[in-house]
């Protein structure tokens, strides 16, 4: 069993540029949509691996005056997102180096705790879910969405490309993540003890111009980075002529009209009794 005080295994995605980008795309109004119908002003609200804030920032503003904690264990991440929300002048977040085993605060503090893609990267889900349990107030809620890689694709998807999906998720795996976690989180609050379970899902979907090419620099500058070959092919999950090919299929991909991208995932709202 993982050590309840310890971050954990490598984070898979690392802190590119290319990854920081595909953060900066996201905010509270497109990927906590299904969060912020119960939100309202006043509520004390929790964002664990709350990454460089550009979530954090839009749920400050849904529950201002009320307080806000972001906690990541990356202090790079932190800096990032005690900056942001200096620059948008949103004084009521607060942001916290640590990890989701061990929160620094007291039982039953929060109205909601929050998390993007968070889930997906920690090994021991149980004791997180427990740890966030804890500090929540009893009928407080907790919110969720994660990766589903299996519903992940690049269309048209290549004779080869699949299996470069399929690859991402055994890594990781062999990170002590859960490529599925999105599909897993309604049978997974209930087994940490929440109630009233609300279960959705939606895509972040790439189809425009600036899309697809966002997409493609993203693939190729990430997954075909050089630590992330030698991770793969370290673990035995694929061969450099498999990325050599895969690398080939994305190329031809970005210049076809009627390419599209999508990434999955599954959303969750539970009760604390």
């Amino acid at each position: 069993m993982p050590d309840p005080t310890a971050p954990g295994p490598e984070y898979t995605m690392g802190y590119s540029p290319e990854f920081l980008q595909l953060l900066d795309r996201r905010n509270a109004d497109t990927h906590a949509a299904y969060l912020l119908p119960h939100l309202r002003s006043g509520m004390r609200l929790l964002d664990f691996g709350c990454g460089p804030g550009t979530l954090t920032v839009g749920l400050a503003a849904a529950v201002h005056p009320g307080e806000v904690h972001g906690i990541d264990m990356e202090e790079s991440q932190i800096e990032m997102a005690r900056a942001a929300a200096v620059a948008g002048g949103h004084g009521n977040a607060t942001f916290h180096v640590g990890n989701v085993y061990e929160l620094p605060f007291e039982d039953d503090y929060f109205d909601v705790a929050h998390c993007h893609t968070v889930l997906t990267h920690v090994p021991d889900t149980d004791a997180a879910l427990r740890e966030v349990k804890r500090v929540l107030k009893p009928g407080g809620i907790v919110g969720s969405r994660e990766l589903i890689v299996s519903s992940s694709f690049s269309e048209p998807a290549g004779e080869h490309f699949p299996e470069a999906w399929a690859t991402f998720a055994r890594l990781l795996t062999a990170n002590g993540g859960h490529p599925e976690m999105g599909k897993e989180l309604k049978r997974r609050l209930l087994k940490a003890g929440f109630i009233d379970i609300r279960a959705t899902g939606s895509f972040d979907y790439f189809s425009s111009a600036d899309d697809v090419a966002f997409l493609y620099a993203f693939i190729v500058d990430w997954f075909f980075m050089p630590r992330v070959i030698a991770a793969a092919t370290q673990y035995g999950l694929a061969t450099h002529e498999q990325f050599d090919q895969w690398r080939m299929e994305m190329d031809e991909w970005k210049e076809m009209a009627g390419a599209v991208g999508g990434l999955a995932f599954g959303e969750a709202i539970g009760v604390k009794p």
